[in-house]
């Protein structure tokens, strides 16, 4: 989190994401968050960079880890047309970091004697980290289980096509064959790999095939820090021995028959609410099935369900903003409002689709407009568009028809009934 945060201050990303925008995209219920004003908006990535070293070191770490929680928490709330999987993971972990006794051996604040150094801790503070871990994976392996993935190689077999005029690699990544078998392989990978990392006899083998599989995806598909977080996160699953070991080898620590242990210890509050927790991961990627229709075209129970890269959809939006009472209409340029990256995501989500409608509503509302040399004012606009959906390389299909004014349509969780149906031929 340290060096990625670093990276996008290096790139410029804060300004392109969070100071330049007109508008941002809020999720349902956070629309409160707002960024802060110009400049400011650096402030909570200082933030994560500062509370991300407290954690690494130890070092005041009970106001370390709830900083890096909020801080990184309060940057992913802003837009959802940033959101990644792997983003919304970093929020759960640091969430948990929170809970564990991360600082209490190996740190500055037993060095410095803040905290004092234990040789036992709670078994479920590693376990709920192996959990969180587990709940990627097999969410992930489960979400392929369906025709685009495993029978048609789907977004894959386009995705696979950009790295053909790589020099050696290039001919085999352009074969078809090769598409499937990363989808086919990717697919068993995810749904068992966590029960060969569980197993003493397995688990070196396993940690092998998790570098080689975050590498490949790393090279291969543009998916940022992600591989290095999974590959580091799952040591998890390695004794402690393993990692007083590697302590010493490093000659970081000096030898000693002691290691730090596992217990039971924990009461009952603390086991109702790890229960929550986990009833709380298990229900959120499934609550797809609460609505009918197609998830990829609909998106209802998409995002926080660890569905990752399994969906290609490009969309084109043309918006229009009516006078209601003369019907008088003009055309939006959604670039004059919306970054790139806004106008794609908005492009081909339900939601964003709304929020984008309800922004036109307000920006347009008494203002005035020029048709062939003469003024015109609109009074109480409606906001129409005509948006065609591609998804997986198919030919595009009507998304959202121009007959619904959208400023009228509320943003909630009810199944979205105004799209057009989705043709899976």
């Amino acid at each position: 989190m340290l060096l990625g945060t670093l990276r996008f201050l290096a790139k410029g990303w804060v300004n392109d994401l969070y100071i330049h925008p007109q508008t941002f995209f809020g999720y349902l219920g956070f629309e409160w968050v707002k960024p802060l004003q110009g400049n400011w908006m650096y402030l909570p990535f200082i933030l994560v960079i500062i509370s991300s070293l407290g954690v690494i070191l130890g070092y005041l770490y009970k106001y370390s880890a709830p900083l890096l929680f909020l801080s990184f928490s309060y940057i992913e709330l802003l837009d959802k047309s940033n959101y990644l999987n792997h983003y919304y993971f970093l929020s759960l972990m640091t969430f948990l970091l929170i809970f564990a006794p991360a600082n209490r051996s190996f740190s500055l604040d037993v060095y410095f004697r803040r905290v004092r150094e234990l040789k036992s801790i709670p078994q479920w503070t590693i376990g709920i980290i192996k959990f969180q871990l587990a709940v990627v994976y097999i969410f992930a392996g489960i979400a392929k289980l369906e025709a685009d993935w495993l029978l048609n190689a789907q977004p894959l077999k386009i995705w696979l096509q950009a790295h053909r005029e790589m020099p050696i690699f290039g001919t085999f990544l352009k074969e078809e064959w090769v598409a499937y078998l990363f989808c086919w392989f990717g697919c068993i990978y995810d749904l068992f790999i966590v029960f060969f990392l569980l197993s003493k006899k397995t688990r070196s083998i396993a940690y092998l095939f998790v570098v080689v599989f975050h590498f490949v995806t790393w090279f291969l598909l543009p998916i940022g820090i992600f591989p290095w977080v999974m590959i580091v996160s799952t040591l998890i699953f390695f004794s402690p021995e393993f990692h007083e070991n590697l302590l010493i080898k490093f000659k970081w620590k000096k030898s000693t028959d002691e290691t730090i242990e596992t217990n039971k210890t924990g009461n009952k509050i603390v086991q109702v609410l790890i229960i929550s927790y986990i009833l709380f991961q298990l229900f959120i990627p499934f609550r797809y099935v609460l609505y009918p229709g197609n998830l990829f075209w609909n998106e209802e129970g998409f995002r926080f369900s660890w569905r990752v890269m399994l969906m290609h959809k490009e969309g084109t939006a043309t918006f229009y903003v009516r006078d209601s009472k003369t019907k008088r209409e003009i055309q939006v340029r959604n670039n004059e409002f919306l970054t790139k990256t806004q106008e794609d995501q908005m492009s081909t989500q339900p939601d964003m689709i709304l929020q984008y409608a309800q922004f036109l509503k307000e920006k347009f509302s008494d203002s005035t407009f020029i048709i062939n040399k003469q003024t015109y004012k609109i009074q109480n606009p409606t906001i129409h568009a005509s948006i065609y959906v591609s998804i997986n390389g198919r030919i595009s299909q009507l998304f959202i028809d121009k007959k619904h004014d959208l400023s009228k349509i509320p943003y909630n969780l009810a199944h979205r009934n105004w799209l057009e149906p989705f043709d899976s031929k």
